[in-house]
Parts: C-alpha cells; structure tokens; sequence
C-alpha cells in the first residue's frame, strides 16, 4: 500500500476514533448524576485521569500524588512514541475544534488558504510555564484552561441546561397548542421523543447555574475562533497541547519527505490544521511538536512523497525551533508570579476574612489546600441532586473561580448523599463516609427575626423545624405568648438553631416560604473545615459550643 493509501485509510480510522472518544466522554458525563442503586463508577473520571496535565499541576501544587491516577503516564508514554495523538486523535475538546474547523473550510469560498507556522503558536507554551509556576507556589488555576476540565464545565453549568429548556419548553408549547393538519396531530411525534428524553437524559429536575454566561461566552469563543485560524485554540493556547508539544520534540513517529517528488502544490500545508510545516519534511524541518499526528498531509500528496516512519528516540531530529527563547520564558514566569500575587493579596486569600457565602461541599479541605487540587471541573455541580452547587464567580476571589460553593437560595444539601466527593477526581472534596459526611458542618443557619413569619408578624410557621434533617432537630422552637392587635393571646412557637446540631445543609433556607430573602439563612460561619470560623465561643457553661476549636487561630 502506497503512504497516499495508508494516510487516507488512516484518516478515516482516525475520524471514527475522534467520534467514539467524543460519545464516551459525553456518554460518560450525562451518566455522572444522582443513583438510586448506589455509588457512581471509576470510569466516569476516565479523561481526567488520562490527562497528564492535571496530574502534573496537582503534584506541584500539593506534593503528593492523593486522589490523582497515574493512568497520565499512559498519555506520555504514547505522546512519546506517536506524538501529539492525543490532541488530534482522543481529546474531546479537540474534537470539537475539528468540527469547526472542517465547517470553517465548508463555509469558505475558492482554493483554501495555507496555513503558515507563526511564531504566535509558542504562546501556549509561555500559557503553560505561567500555570506550572503557579501551581508550585499553591495557585491551581490550571482547570480553567484545561481543555478535559474547560468542555466538562461549559457542557454541564451551560450547554444542558440550556437543551433541557429548549427540549421541555419546547414540548410544552407543542402539547398546548397540539397543532395538527387533519386527523395528523404534531404531539404524535414529539411525545414519543420527549418521553424518551425525560427517561434518558433528563430524568433530574431542571438544572440552572449562576455565572454560566461568562463560562459559556469562553467556551463559544474558544469554538468561533477556529473560523480566524484552525484549531486556534490548540495552537495558540492550550497548555496540555503545550506540555504534549514538549514532549513530543523527540517523538519516535516522524514525518519524512522525499524533496525530489514534492512539487510544490501546496495540498500538505492546506490541509495540515496545526501548521506544523509539514511540507519542510524533506528538508528535516517538519515541527513535532505542533503535528497532531493527522495523516491529512499524507493523504493530501498525490506525489506519494510524504510518510511516517518510526525512528530511534536518541536520534535528535533536526527539525526547526520553536523558539522557546530564556527572555520570553522568564517573562511568561513573571507573568505567573504576578498572577499568583495578584490572587494571593487579598483579605480572603490570607484568611483575614472569611466570605459569609463561600459554603463549600461537605467534605472540603481547607480553602488553601481545597484550591490547590480542585480543577474546576464542574462534576460535583453536575451530580448534586438537589442543584445546591454553583460555580462561584467571585466569592473565592481570582484564585477560586468557578469552583463549587452551595447557594442554598437554590438547593441544599441532600442529608443522604455524599456524591460530590466521589466523583471530585483530585479529592479537592474527600470521599467521605455517609456517617461521617452526615455531621461534617458547611456552614451554620441564623433566623432573622425581622422577617420570620412568628417573631415579626405573629403567623404560624413550622416550615423550617420540618425540613431540618438533623434526626434531634437543629431546629427547635420556643413557646411564647403574644398578644394580637385585636386582642387576642396566641401562643407561637418562635424558631431557634442549635449550633452544636446544625449542619449548614441550607435546606431551611431553601423551603422558608419568603422567596426573596429568606428569614432563615446560612453563611460560611461554623464550618468544620475552618477553625478560626467559628463564632460560637466556648466558655463557662458552654461545652460544645466550639471552645475547642481554636478560635482565632490560623
């Protein structure tokens, strides 16, 4: 088989490939939900544990290798040896790009343009140095850029919840109407399909995430880019693309060229989405680092003069330089160090303060160690059944963004569900046992008797104690006798906290019946995971009430 032949039938192996890893990561996403049947499986953390760049950041930032798997090892072993086919063969995201960029070729008129290799693609790599430094110094900004993480987010908080409205709306409109042409009714067909749905894919009560436009307006721009240049983000800045390109400098598959056949058409640069220079094959030029290990250009060479053999790893190539030069490295480190002091200067960084709403999920570490390893991935928002987690915006300040917080306005914490921490793939949120997580406190309830319902208005309300899950009640009440306006003597039952029982799962602010500010609200203040945030000071006759939880200490 001629390398023209093999490069086409290679293509089409990878498209299929590129197809199967898109559907087994979104079919691994939508299953990443509340079970009746018991825990979620390994498998759902599947592209994250397959991304080195995650394992990497997260050693650096916390030492340690807990909750991480090394199954990234795999990504560089194969990175070694065939080059960046992780971008351009499994990677979800870089599907996507594909897609764009194959629809950015059909919506264009006349003879493609080349691509041209610009010195601007090293961009990701200073993208990269800035991250790495950041995370060595304890800022774990890397998931905001990470394409596994960036796709994961946007498709969660964004992308279905928005196709969740459009199909139940939608539906709804088409049931009311009940348009039909003869005996022919339109809900003939959409019930059937909408019923299928319910049952399949959007099975939960409908999700909504505050913040979401700023991380849908990334992720579209990010897509659209690839109409300026193709596969503009992979190129231009992804920091796992950049750290594969390192990698991959010596790769053992290398694109050779035979000079005397090449005739200048053109037809390799054209069809080379990285801009990898691939017609400089033959001159020993081709950049490695940049190739996502395509086959476009073999399958594009009528002259049969382009092919990938394999190599001894020893053997340096000689291939041009990406033009890492030390004065544009140290600048993209400096760059880092400024982010790092930029997030690290405030009140809240340096546990000054401690925000009232910042209500982390059970099972979080201390806010310094929790953003050291949480990626911002968006699975524990995507499986919380009660949509009680949030990506924050800034609560958590620069360093935190989009990182889970419990909004209890919008949900609470289920007293019998502790999915978020097995689904955290870098125990950012332990793992920890129902029992366990049942006493863990994220926060602590106050009433505010302005606007509780007995206290401030004389009506009877018991919608709080009723809720409360707590199986002796964090919520208890005391009688008091009030007299009316018109005379009357009531005896009302006015609401108190316990602060030794109360948990801070927030469902009696989600179930108080004032719907614009809760009478009953819960603030970061008790948190187990702080304890210099506890307001509840021990004393003579206070045992238990946070005496021992060294108050004002760091």
């Amino acid at each position: 088989m001629n390398p023209q032949r093999r490069g086409r039938l290679i293509v089409w192996i990878r498209r299929v490939v590129q197809t199967a890893s898109l559907s087994l990561f979104f079919a691994l996403l939508l299953d990443t939900r509340s079970k009746d049947d018991g825990e979620p499986g390994g498998a759902l953390q599947l592209f994250f544990d397959l991304d080195p760049l995650i394992l990497i950041s997260t050693w650096l930032s916390t030492h340690s290798l807990v909750g991480i798997s090394l199954l990234a090892l795999i990504t560089l072993g194969v990175t070694i040896f065939l080059g960046r086919v992780f971008c351009g063969w499994v990677c979800p995201f870089g599907v996507l790009h594909q897609v764009f960029t194959w629809l950015r070729a059909k919506t264009r008129r006349g003879r493609p343009r080349a691509e041209v290799h610009s010195r601007w693609q090293r961009a990701k790599y200073f993208v990269l140095l800035g991250l790495l430094l950041m995370s060595a110094l304890g800022a774990h900004w890397i998931g905001v850029l990470d394409p596994i993480a960036m796709l994961y987010r946007s498709t969660t908080t964004t992308l279905l919840p928005a196709m969740q409205v459009l199909v139940e709306d939608g539906a709804t409109a088409v049931y009311i109407s009940d348009p039909h042409l003869g005996p022919l009714h339109l809900t003939t067909l959409t019930e059937p399909i909408y019923g299928f749905l319910r049952e399949h894919l959007f099975f939960n009560r409908r999700q909504v995430f505050t913040g979401s436009t700023l991380i849908l307006s990334l992720f579209v721009a990010a897509l659209l880019l690839n109409f300026f240049r193709p596969r503009f983000w992979c190129r231009y800045v992804c920091p796992l693309g950049g750290l594969l390109g390192l990698v991959s400098r010596r790769t053992m598959l290398r694109l050779t060229g035979d000079s005397e056949a090449c005739n200048d058409c053109g037809l390799c640069t054209i069809r080379c989405p990285a801009a990898a220079e691939p017609e400089r094959a033959g001159d020993g030029k081709w950049l490695p680092d940049e190739c996502f290990g395509c086959w476009n250009c073999v399958a594009a060479c009528n002259e049969k003069g382009l092919d990938f053999t394999f190599q001894t790893p020893w053997r340096k190539p000689e291939t041009s330089s990406v033009g890492l030069s030390r004065r544009a490295a140290l600048r993209s480190l400096g760059a880092g160090a400024a982010g790092l002091l930029l997030f690290r200067i405030t009140p809240g960084a340096q546990a000054r303060t401690y925000h009232p709403l910042l209500i982390r999920p059970p099972g979080s570490l201390s806010e310094r160690e929790f953003l050291q390893r949480c990626i911002q991935c968006g699975q524990c928002m995507k499986v919380c059944p009660t949509n009680a987690l949030h990506p924050t915006l800034t609560e958590a300040g620069l360093e935190g963004i989009w990182t889970p917080m419990l909004i209890a306005r919008l949900g609470y914490c289920e007293y019998e569900c502790r999915l978020c921490g097995l689904v955290c793939p870098t125990e950012a949120i332990k793992p920890l046992p129902l029992d366990e997580k049942k006493t863990v406190k994220m926060g602590l309830a106050v009433i505010d008797t302005t606007r509780c319902l007995p206290y401030a208005f004389d009506r009877e309300c018991i919608v709080c104690e009723e809720h409360c899950p707590i199986p002796n009640k964090a919520i208890t009440f005391e009688l008091e006798e009030r007299t009316t306006r018109d005379g009357l003597t009531r005896v009302l039952k006015l609401p108190r906290v316990d602060a030794d029982l109360c948990t801070g799962c927030g469902i009696c602010e989600t179930k108080c019946p004032f719907e614009d500010v809760p009478a009953v609200r819960v603030t970061s203040a008790n948190e187990t995971r702080h304890p210099a945030n506890q307001p509840i000071l021990g004393g003579a006759g206070d045992a238990g009430y946070g005496g021992d939880k060294g108050y004002g200490g760091g």
